[in-house]
């Protein structure tokens, strides 16, 4: 005699299921039926046109911002892991336990402030007049400009998603089986080779993760590009504003907004099958 399927399983399913539809999937299925509709009078109809993707994809502003806008990320991305990884490896192989809850303690107070105090911090610390550019003028350099730049902009990313990475990484390279390090140094690896063929490739999800983490804070990030980017060259996020701000155009905003929700889900399915993908 079967047994029958029990509910009790979708019942705690239940919850995330009604949430993902209220505040993921529904928001989602209205901003692509928005991309579709009309402006008349600065109000919005519901509407089944092709103008506003006509009018955004086939605009070159639109594809200078898509490519800036992916520039940067990927190389917000590749910095914060290059720049992460030599304190996760300390952190996860060179101190004890205790120091590193406690580092990891401090990597998190700053997700305690306003990601835009910090910010406007940063405005001061890299105005030419500033304490960096004073900092260079006493050893004869500078003043450099650094605010309304790319490199201010780098910097906020970096603000953003740095601590992140750390934590990320950290807790994937601490997670190593020690037995494997051991091995490879009783077969007669060096330190470079234990790094590259055992290390790497055994933090390898860890890793991948934190710098897709990087990727998607960064290629949606509006605050640094605006605040120490200056907006030039605008990014998506960036479009989306201006878009909005030119007699309402809601349509063509959401039209751009699917367009970076539909580059981050490429970027993430591809992450994923790197991370979990088998080794050749």
């Amino acid at each position: 005699m079967s047994e029958r399927p029990s509910a009790y399983p979708y019942v705690w399913r239940l919850p995330l299921l009604i949430w993902q539809g209220l505040f993921f999937v529904g928001p989602l299925v209205l901003m692509v039926a928005m991309s579709f509709w009309l402006v008349r009078n600065y109000r919005m109809e519901p509407d089944f046109i092709l103008d506003n993707w006509d009018r955004m994809l086939g605009r070159g502003y639109f594809w200078d911002a898509y490519w800036v806008t992916v520039w940067r990320a990927t190389l917000a991305a590749i910095l914060a892991s290059l720049i992460a990884f030599p304190a996760s490896f300390a952190l996860a192989f060179r101190v004890s336990e205790t120091t590193r809850r406690w580092a990891l303690f401090f990597l998190i107070v700053p997700f305690f402030t306003s990601y835009l105090v910090r910010i406007y911090a940063w405005q001061v610390l890299l105005a030419e007049s500033g304490p960096i550019n004073g900092v260079l003028g006493w050893v004869g350099l500078g003043p450099f400009t650094m605010l309304n730049s790319g490199f201010g902009a780098m910097v906020g990313y970096m603000t953003l998603v740095l601590p992140l990475v750390v934590i990320l990484q950290t807790f994937s390279l601490a997670n190593i089986d020690r037995n494997l390090i051991e091995a490879a140094w009783n077969l007669g690896a060096n330190p470079r080779a234990t790094l590259v063929r055992v290390i790497v490739p055994a933090a390898k999800i860890g890793l991948i993760v934190g710098c897709v983490f990087a990727f998607i804070l960064s290629f949606g990030d509006f605050v640094s590009p605006f605040y120490l980017g200056g907006s030039k060259p605008p990014t998506l996020s960036i479009l989306i504003i201006d878009t909005t701000k030119s007699g309402q155009q809601w349509p063509r905003a959401a039209v751009v907004a699917v367009m970076m929700i539909v580059t981050l889900f490429v970027v993430a399915f591809a992450a994923v099958g790197a991370a979990y993908g088998r080794r050749k």
